[in-house]
């Protein structure tokens, strides 16, 4: 009797643990599903800002730009859509359940690299609008202000300003 007891608090452990990977999960998905569309705005302009006659007067340096703005809003999306592509394909295609903390670690590191290449991305587009209206001393200054607030915003509030509140 004494080991069905045994067997029945390590099920019981085993489902805590299964319900808070997948409530991490969860809650990495939802944190997701407002940063993906933001990421989609700005990949779909800029699919279209080639396309745009006067883009050929663009300099040489601002094609760099707009290059690593396109280039890392894509990878951006690519890995910021990766954990609920992760989601699909486990459980209800390969029978593979998430059981372990490993994988919405993996998910968090992956969707952290899709926000740095956002991060990247807008950058890089305040650079190039702002180069095309004002002067590059402007432009440069307006990019790193935007930087530092999503950096302080998006990084340094939640990694360092709330360390110790837990």
């Amino acid at each position: 009797m004494n080991s069905e007891s045994d067997e029945s608090v390590d099920s019981t452990a085993r489902d805590d643990k299964t319900q808070e990977i997948d409530d991490q999960f969860r809650s990495l998905m939802e944190g997701l599903r407002t940063t993906i569309p933001g990421v989609m705005v700005l990949f779909s302009f800029l699919l279209i800002l080639p396309l745009q006659a006067t883009f050929a007067e663009v300099s040489t340096s601002n094609t760099v730009v707009f290059y690593l703005a396109f280039s890392s809003a894509a990878l951006s999306s690519v890995l910021l859509i990766a954990p609920s592509v992760h989601q699909r394909v486990r459980a209800p295609i390969s029978g593979i359940r998430r059981r372990t903390m490993r994988h919405v670690m993996v998910a968090t590191k992956i969707a952290v690299a899709g926000t740095v290449l956002f991060i990247v991305s807008i950058a890089s587009v305040v650079y190039l609008v702002s180069s095309l209206v004002f002067s590059d001393p402007v432009a440069m200054a307006a990019t790193t202000a935007m930087s530092g607030v999503a950096g302080w915003a998006w990084f340094y509030l939640p990694l360092v300003h709330w360390r110790g509140e837990e």
